[in-house]
């Protein structure tokens, strides 16, 4: 039985990124459902993502809603990282240290202040807040072990390249165990745009260093997934206060959707189709790809003759409309009935769950690969950013994950895709997909009651609870 709390109350700061909120909204209504009283902060146009988890909990959860901070490389109305390129992630994360002054006001103003803050790694400033209200601060990761350890090595030692110019010079970290090496283009971008002495960057590192010293790590992952990792990051804090709460996803009874509401039209189709037959690609809600890279995968997929699931997201603020994202002319009447394309929002939890899916092509973020893993899923890796590549490693090291290509600006090869795509769905990855299913057990009775994650979950309630 779920360990019930005292009716403490704790503030959940999530950072304004889908990928990042959908996670920490999940395990806050973990948390509710243990018995804290929350308050969510957030911006007034992310309270939409709210509403579900709200009218779930509509007495332990409520808001604490502040005006967005203007930056002048934020355009107004914009308060969500997904909406804007990658060139201001940096500065979203100075806009929202803005918001510092404010919450110390409600803090000192409310009759029953929270007693800890559970916030996003990219929210590293809010330790500082913590400390000057006496209470304590937990780092939440929307990444796994492996990915949080690269992150904090990073900002803690500061690696540099041994020719400045050679985007190809290793970044090892031997502190790390398997001591994982990357190439300098698959360094996390935030860190690779640091410059010593900029206000900015300064701002950045300050906050992702801070992480390091908060009272508690809180992590989206499983022990039996990443156990090496996660004692790594154990040993390195020296504490016990670090823990492995995951794979964080939607309830069964949809009690936390995950960015949108269900589609009924993709699993009526996927009901038509034979088990372990379909190949799904998504690339998450950040990526959009060029339309050379469109074409190449329109290509690939009309030539490997498989069934297939294509959620495409559309162009964005940060990109040009006629560059990316464009299905090539006559694709989807030539592949009709054995392929569907799906713009926007899908219910991606509900595919990977589906029984006629067999495989997912993914840019490898961390949500992803928690959703496939728990279906069951093999994944064909194509890393584009930031905690991607070390991401897909884990998947490799683990043989859940087959390579197919690398990096965001990579067009890849239509005949190389139809091949693995149709390798995927075939006896040749047996041995991959037999993995899976391993993990996939082991991610359900991680969750499942006296789980690790079960127990881990527990221990943080009495933790926030006698802080």
């Amino acid at each position: 039985m779920e360990v019930s709390g005292t009716g403490e109350h704790v503030l959940v700061f999530p950072y304004p990124a889908q990928g990042h909120m959908l996670a920490l909204l999940d395990l806050t209504h973990q948390l509710a459902n243990r018995g804290l009283f929350i308050t969510i902060l957030v911006t007034p146009k992310n309270l939409p993502m709210l509403t579900t988890l709200l009218s779930a909990h509509p007495t332990t959860i409520k808001t604490l809603v502040l005006p967005f901070p203007s930056h002048p490389s934020i355009p107004p109305g914009v308060e969500n990282v997904s909406d804007l390129p990658f060139s201001a992630f940096n500065d979203m994360m100075v806009a929202l240290g803005d918001l510092y002054n404010p919450i110390l006001d409600w803090f000192r103003n409310h009759p029953s202040p929270p007693v800890a803050i559970v916030s996003d790694l990219f929210l590293g400033w809010t330790h500082h807040l913590a400390c000057q209200l006496g209470i304590h601060r937990y780092v939440f990761s929307p990444t796994g072990a492996l990915g949080l350890s690269v992150i904090n090595s990073l900002w803690r030692f500061l690696p540099k390249r041994d020719d400045p110019t050679n985007n190809n010079s290793l970044i090892s970290f031997p502190n790390i165990p398997n001591c994982p090496t990357f190439p300098w283009w698959q360094v996390s971008p935030v860190y690779r745009s640091y410059v010593e002495g900029d206000p900015t960057t300064e701002f950045v590192k300050d906050g992702l260093r801070a992480n390091l010293a908060s009272w508690g790590v809180i992590i989206n992952s499983f022990r039996e997934l990443d156990r090496v990792y996660f004692d790594h990051i154990k040993a390195e804090s020296g504490h016990d206060r670090v823990f492995a709460v995951g794979p964080l996803l939607p309830s069964a009874k949809n009690t936390t959707e995950r960015g949108g509401s269900s589609s009924s039209d993709v699993l009526s189709w996927l009901d038509t189709c034979a088990a372990q037959t379909v190949l799904f690609v998504s690339f998450g809600s950040q990526f959009v790809l060029t339309n050379k890279q469109m074409e190449e995968i329109a290509l690939g997929l009309e030539r490997s003759g498989v069934k297939f699931v294509w959620a495409v997201k559309e162009p964005t603020g940060g990109h040009a409309a006629e560059a990316y994202g464009k299905i090539p002319e006559g694709f989807e009447d030539r592949v009709a009935g054995r392929g569907l394309v799906v713009r926007g929002w899908v219910p991606q939890v509900a595919i990977l769950n589906h029984v006629s899916v067999v495989a997912l092509l993914t840019h490898c973020g961390w949500n992803s690969i928690m959703e496939a893993l728990m279906a069951g899923v093999l994944m064909l890796t194509w890393p584009m950013s930031a905690d991607n590549f070390s991401n897909a490693m884990l998947l490799h090291e683990l043989k859940v994950g087959i390579k197919a290509y690398e990096g965001a600006e990579t067009v890849p090869d239509s005949a190389e895709l139809a091949q693995l795509f149709r390798k995927s769905v075939s006896e040749e990855t047996r041995v991959e997909r037999n993995r899976a299913t391993e993990f996939a057990i082991a991610a359900t009775e991680a969750v499942g009651e006296g789980g690790s994650s079960w127990k881990d979950l527990d221990q943080l309630v009495l933790n926030l609870s006698h802080t």
